[in-house]
């Protein structure tokens, strides 16, 4: 299943939309200045396992190194997409301790 992924911002969020423009998923989250923090990941029960919270994970990090902005990443979901791709964290504040 092949999503496309879009930010909506005047809704602070991203969707995720499969072939048929059906809404899978979505990240939202809060930009101030160039900080913007990944606040809920939520996945339409229908698409869960075909790939559309990574295809967002995936979507919102890329976005976010592209405009040099650095992520706080408040929702579990995403922290735990970070845990796995490395390659994002530069771009990344962490804390010494997680929030759950």
């Amino acid at each position: 299943m092949t999503f496309t992924v879009t930010d909506v911002p005047e809704r602070e969020r991203f969707e995720a939309r499969d072939e048929t423009d059906a809404l899978a998923g979505v990240v939202t989250y809060q930009l101030s200045g160039n900080i913007i923090v990944y606040t809920h990941t939520e996945v339409d029960p229908a698409f869960e396992g075909n790939g559309a919270g990574s295809a967002l994970a995936r979507a919102v990090m890329d976005d976010a190194r592209s405009k040099s902005r650095t992520v706080v990443p408040m929702c579990p979901f995403i922290s735990g997409w970070l845990d796995k791709h490395p390659e994002y964290e530069k771009i990344v504040a962490r804390s010494t301790r997680r929030v759950r």
